[in-house]
Formats: structure tokens, C-alpha cells, sequence
């Protein structure tokens, strides 16, 4: 343990290092203004990245080394409190307190648990499925997190699953990769998707079709890692339920009145988020909204719950992330990236799995800077030229941008990963490990094997 400290604090170190110089002395590698970002974006990713001290912490810090040597615009430094997202999580967290003080949480739980009651594994297989279900259902990543992690609280409790038990990450883990991961590919579930489809028909002209998508992508890549997210947290994070009867009243005391006020108003918020593409109102208002009717006095959620069970550090964190990508974008620190290494790419059309692979590792890496709605900002607009360079036709270029923005490797460049740990109260750490191990078998062993399924289908 001491040997694995000691090298997180000597990566720590040469990174913070490598950052201040940059800072203090910019022009070394990029222009000064990227350069200054460049310092920064590596010390705070390398702070996030290795937990060396809290996530919030390493967001506040972001804040006064941009503004101390300024690196961009306080507008932009500070872009996530005025981002839609953070008033999401803001939402998230008082129905996670709704959810969870008023008991409803553990009615709904016990209800789930009649169906997985069972060996962990089923337990595990059945909520990984369920996130799943709701990312077919509901287009939000943050808002599916935010529904789902209260309830995997409570059935992490039915279960006998206490707080930092192997158990309890698992169940927290399958619900929050479970609806994120595998929507990558489907079209209208997560945010780069949609960037991507909205660039695609603004710059390129192209219409790219739900069922078309969800062929190309999920046969392969989403049911591959739907099965690998089970076998990894099975392994990961092995457990034996205990079903307790702590919770016996709940099943057959009557729905009290903050509950059935709460489940109505998760029912209305469930819908409102399901037809978004009717109303075209932000998912972060519809749950600012709710939070704020739930906030009302004689609701659900006291002033004393909203003081003391709020967990404010999320939303520095949430904002300090936005602020990163904010800043990366400002810089064009993203786009010099992706340019140089694009460019330099010895792209050729009779090299078809070595252009396929490249371009697909190049939008993977760009995620590390970018976050993952940066890398469809970053690729469409090289989509022709790549394209004249491998011979692939510019739909097929377009689509690999999918396999980078659906492979991550840190938290960070994901917030609704935050969002949910946050809300689960686990530490970052828990999921490096999953994400490392399941982004290597997908560069190493899933990207190769989707080649094949798209030569397949025509696509290359």
C-alpha cells in the first residue's frame, strides 16, 4: 500500500511539476495561451485522475490557478455554474433526498427486490439491465443516474449491502455503467450522441437514423460491454446478499403522504424527461422544477434535510469539470491535439484496419482532454479530409468518432460518473479500475472485432 502511494505521489508530482512550468513559463511546447491550458489541464486531471486529495478540492484549486495566471476569461473558468448540468445535479440531489428520507426509496427496492432475490449475481445481471431499460426510455445519462442511484441505495440496504461494502459499490456500479456505457449506442441516450448527429446534419448534411445507429454500434460494442460491466463487477467487487427484515413495515404499512406527493412527482418528472424531443424544455429545468416543488414547505424535503444532506461539494465538482472543458475548448488546445495527430497519421487507403484502429485510438485519447462531448466538436469538422485519406466514405469516418467518445478512462471526463458517485457517497476510486480494464478490452480486443462486424455490414 505505502509502495502504491509513493508512486501516486511521484506521477502527482511530476505532473504538477510539468504543469507549473508551463504555467510560469508558457511557449515551451504550444503558443503561451495553450500552453498556460495545457499546464493547468494536466494538473488537474492529474489530481482527479489519482484522487491525491478531493474532487472538490482539485475544482476549487482549478479556479484560482486559472484566474491567479489567467489562463482564459473568468466566463469561461467559471461556465459550469451556468450550465444547465449543474442545475441537474442540483435537482438530482434534493429528489436523492426525497427519495431517501421519506422512504419511498426503500418501498420502491423492496418491490425490485421480489425479482432479484437470488444469488448476487442475478442481483447484479438484473440491475445492470434495468440501467439498460432506462437508457431505451429516457435520454438523459444525468437524469437516469439521478432516478436510479437513491433506489440502489435503499436495495443495497434490503440486501444487508452496509455503506463501503463490496455489495453496495456493486450494485451502485451496475445501475450507473449500466445506463451510461451501452447508451452510447443508442442515438438520442446520451449527450456526444446527439452532438455528433446534430454536426453530422449541420456541417456534413448527413441524417444519421436511430435504427441505423443502433445496428452499426450496439450489436457489437453494446452488448459486449453490457456483459463485460457484469463480469467485471462480479470480479471486482464480489458479495453475498442477506435479506433483512429491517424493512418489513414498509411492505405492508400504507404509502404515506410525502411518499405518494414524491412518487407523483417522479412520475411527472419521468415523463417530462421521456418526451423532451415534444416540449424541447432542458432536462435541468424540468428537475430544477421538481426540486423546487419538493422544497416547498408541508412537501417532502424540510430546510434542515436541504442544510445538512445536500452534498455541495458535487456541484464545485460538477462545475469545475464544465469550467475544464470550457477552458480546453476557449484555448483550442483540443483542436491543436487533433489536428497535429491526425495529420500526422500515416493514413492510406490500402492500410483499411490500421486507418480504422488510428482514428479510433486518436478519438479515445482526445476524450483525456477534451471530455466526451468535446470529441464530436473536435472530429466532424476533420471528417472530410480524414476521409479523402483512408478512402472510407465520410459516414463511416463520422461513426468511428463513436468509438472514442464511448471509451473513457477517469471519472472526469464523464460527470454523471461524479454526479452518481456523489450520490452514492463513494469515493472516485471505486471505479478507475472497471473503467481502465474495460476501455483496454475495448481498444485491445472489441474495437478489432467490431472491424470485422462493419466490414460486415459495408461500412469499411
Amino acid at each position: 500500500m505505502q509502495h502504491k502511494l509513493n508512486i501516486t505521489s511521484l506521477l502527482v508530482f511530476i505532473a504538477i511539476s510539468l504543469g507549473i512550468t508551463l504555467l510560469f513559463f508558457p511557449g515551451l511546447l504550444l503558443a503561451p495561451d495553450q500552453d498556460k491550458a495545457l499546464g493547468l489541464v494536466i494538473i488537474t486531471i492529474a489530481l482527479l485522475a489519482t484522487s491525491f486529495i478531493p474532487e472538490y478540492l482539485t475544482t476549487l484549486l482549478f479556479f484560482l490557478l486559472a484566474m491567479l495566471f489567467h489562463v482564459a476569461p473568468d466566463y469561461i473558468i467559471f461556465a459550469g455554474f451556468q450550465s444547465t448540468a449543474l442545475w441537474l445535479v442540483f435537482g438530482g440531489l434534493v429528489v436523492g433526498v426525497a427519495v431517501m428520507s421519506t422512504g419511498l426509496g426503500k418501498r420502491i427496492a423492496n418491490k425490485l427486490a421480489v425479482h432479484l432475490e437470488g444469488s448476487y449475481s442475478q442481483l447484479i445481471i438484473g440491475v445492470t439491465l434495468v440501467g439498460v431499460m432506462f437508457a431505451f426510455i429516457m435520454p438523459s445519462a444525468m437524469g437516469r443516474v439521478v432516478l436510479l442511484i437513491p433506489i440502489m441505495l435503499a436495495l443495497a440496504n434490503h440486501f444487508g449491502f452496509k455503506a463501503g461494502s463490496n455489495g453496495r459499490i456493486g450494485l451502485v456500479l451496475a445501475a450507473l455503467l449500466g445506463s451510461s456505457m451501452p447508451a452510447f449506442f443508442i442515438l438520442p441516450a446520451n449527450v456526444p450522441n446527439m452532438i455528433l448527429s446534430g454536426m453530422a446534419e449541420s456541417q456534413l448534411g448527413l441524417h444519421v437514423l436511430f435504427g441505423e445507429y443502433l445496428l452499426l454500434h450496439f450489436t457489437i460494442l453494446g452488448i459486449a460491454k453490457i456483459g463485460l460491466i457484469i463480469f467485471i463487477i462480479l470480479w471486482l467487487y464480489p458479495d453475498k446478499p442477506v435479506v433483512t427484515n429491517t424493512d418489513n413495515d414498509i411492505k405492508t404499512s400504507p404509502i404515506s403522504k410525502p411518499e405518494k406527493i414524491l412518487a407523483v412527482t417522479l412520475i411527472i418528472l419521468l415523463l417530462f424527461w421521456m418526451t423532451d424531443f415534444i416540449h424541447h424544455v432542458s432536462p435541468a429545468w424540468i428537475a430544477l422544477g421538481g426540486a423546487i416543488f419538493l422544497l416547498l414547505p408541508y412537501t417532502v424535503v424540510s430546510t434542515e434535510q436541504f442544510n445538512t444532506k445536500i452534498n455541495y461539494g458535487s456541484l464545485f465538482f460538477v462545475a469545475g469539470i464544465i469550467g475544464l472543458g470550457s477552458l480546453i475548448k476557449y484555448s483550442g488546445l483540443g483542436s491543436t491535439l487533433g489536428n497535429y495527430f491526425i495529420l500526422h497519421l500515416p493514413l492510406s487507403p490500402d492500410t483499411p484496419f490500421f486507418n480504422y484502429m488510428s482514428i479510433a485510438f486518436v478519438s479515445t485519447f482526445l476524450g483525456l482532454f477534451t471530455t466526451l462531448p468535446g470529441i464530436p466538436a473536435i472530429m466532424t469538422p476533420l471528417t472530410a479530409e480524414i476521409a479523402q485519406e483512408t478512402g472510407f466514405s465520410i459516414k463511416s469516418v463520422l461513426m468511428l468518432q463513436t468509438l472514442g467518445f464511448s471509451t473513457m478512462f477517469f471519472p472526469y471526463q464523464a460527470p454523471y460518473i461524479v454526479v452518481a458517485l456523489s450520490l452514492a457517497k463513494e469515493h472516485m476510486t471505486v471505479i478507475l479500475k472497471p473503467l481502465f480494464i474495460i476501455a483496454m478490452v475495448s481498444l485491445l480486443i472489441l474495437f478489432p472485432i467490431n472491424y470485422l462486424w462493419w466490414q460486415l455490414l459495408g461500412w469499411i
